[in-house]
């Protein structure tokens, strides 16, 4: 392994230093995630003001994206990603003083929410440019397993703990845990080397205004079908996943009487399918045709997963489900990510992959901004009395608090079926990996070393 002269650890040892220092951060995140989403509920008992949280976040990230891009490719991508956690941390110690002043109202986690979601922007493209710097193409399918696996290994242990945590000492307890770690993320990324990319092509044709920078994505992705293509079967799956996933926690807190053990443990088993699949995919690298790997891991999480959680009336079932939507997530985006990493030269990989999440997610936002009111104004209330809608759809999803979400999982789990096989009817999308060369044959073809 080459060692820099500063010492400093590069490569793979420098992934695994970074990656490690992620799940740390990840398992404050998570805990964080489930102690306010516990707090949240308890104060209004709406599905809306959860789904407010997740719009406020997702929003600004997604409008900051192709400019955070642009940043991205000019700047150390190791300063990005440190100002994302920096910048998140920061957060968390706004809404710890406000709730031991007893000061703290769903509103505030609107704002901090807006403003993580921003710096976040610059910490996803900042990372996945860092991999296809640090290591070789033939492992960007194993790395996005391995960030996988610690991403699902840190929400086996965050629902419990904050579960637990929560229980004998409140809520300041899981915002101090959450503040440490993203400490020792910062830490890993000052402790390691990731090397500047190669100038390419590309990347001089890419070159200007800070604007004409953070457009060039989307001149990039509109020019190569099958990229596009790619980010059009995400979108749409999105959108689905995300009407139903904005429930998922509200359904389950109001099936089971606000029972926070049940909630936990069935986060948990979802992060323990995320851990089988994440190292399914660090071993296996993907499927030969990485595009398999999408579109099925799409039915699958669907049909095993989001359906399986809305038909369930009880913790085993929504174990099951949970299991399985999380056991195919790194399949899917570790073969997705495998197809771009390889395709996109790496000194435009910022501003590309910003305006990749973009078009992927740009749907969310509208999903969650649905989800709470369909769920409390339409569904719910006809699943609490005689209607048409419990009379049809009663013996597949009971009736009752919760059964009108339950059925809204199942019906957008379903959509996202079609959604994913009808990406079999495009060529541009099913042959992406074939009609695209891959970035270093260009480089090579044009006599570039990378």
């Amino acid at each position: 392994m080459r060692m820099t002269s500063n010492l400093k650890p590069s490569g793979m040892r420098a992934f695994m230093v970074i990656a490690i220092g992620q799940v740390a951060s990840l398992l404050g995140t998570g805990m964080t995630g489930f102690g306010l989403t516990i707090w949240a509920f308890g104060e209004t008992g709406r599905a809306t003001d959860l789904a407010l949280i997740g719009f406020f976040f997702i929003t600004p990230m997604l409008l900051f994206s192709p400019t955070a891009g642009a940043i991205v490719d000019r700047s150390d991508r190791k300063v990005m990603m440190i100002l994302s956690d920096l910048a998140s941390g920061l957060m968390t110690i706004v809404v710890l003083i406000l709730f031991t002043s007893g000061a703290l109202e769903i509103w505030h986690l609107f704002i901090t929410s807006a403003i993580s979601g921003t710096f976040q922007a610059f910490q996803w493209p900042a990372y996945s440019a860092a991999i296809s710097v640090m290591l070789p193409k033939d492992q960007y399918g194993r790395a996005q397993g391995i960030t996988s696996l610690g991403e699902s290994a840190s929400g086996i242990i965050a629902p419990l703990l904050a579960g637990a945590v929560i229980g004998f000492f409140g809520l300041t307890v899981i915002l101090i845990v959450d503040i440490i770690t993203f400490s020792i993320a910062i830490g890993a990324l000052l402790f390691v080397e990731i090397p500047s990319p190669p100038q390419t092509e590309a990347g001089r044709q890419g070159r200007g205004s800070i604007w004409t920078e953070s457009a060039y994505g989307f001149r990039y992705i509109f020019r190569r079908p099958s990229l596009l293509g790619l980010q059009i079967v995400f979108m749409a799956g999105n959108f689905l996943a995300s009407i139903g996933f904005t429930l998922f926690a509200p359904m389950i807190l109001t099936r089971t009487g606000n029972d926070e053990l049940i909630f936990a443990s069935i986060q948990s088993v979802g992060a323990v399918g995320g851990v089988v699949g994440g190292a399914v995919m660090s071993i296996w690298g993907g499927p030969k045709r990485l595009v398999h790997g999408v579109l099925l891991g799409w039915v699958a999480s669907s049909l095993l997963g989001q359906v399986m959680l809305g038909l369930g009336q009880n913790a085993v079932v929504w174990s099951v489900g949970a299991f399985f939507v999380f056991f195919f997530v790194p399949i899917i985006n570790g073969s997705n990510q495998a197809i771009w990493q390889a395709k996109v030269a790496p000194d435009v990989q910022g501003r590309v992959f910003a305006v990749r999440r973009l078009i992927a997610w740009v749907s969310t936002p509208l999903a969650q901004l649905i989800a709470g009111p369909l769920a409390d104004n339409v569904f719910e209330p006809a699943f609490t009395s005689e209607s048409a809608l419990s009379s049809a759809f009663s013996w597949l999803v009971g009736v009752g608090p919760g059964a009108g979400m339950a059925l809204i999982l199942v019906l957008s789990g379903l959509l996202a079926i079609v959604v994913s096989l009808a990406g079999y009817l495009f060529p541009i999308v099913r042959n992406a990996e074939a009609l695209l060369p891959d970035h270093d044959a260009i480089q090579a073809a044009a006599g570039v070393q990378a």
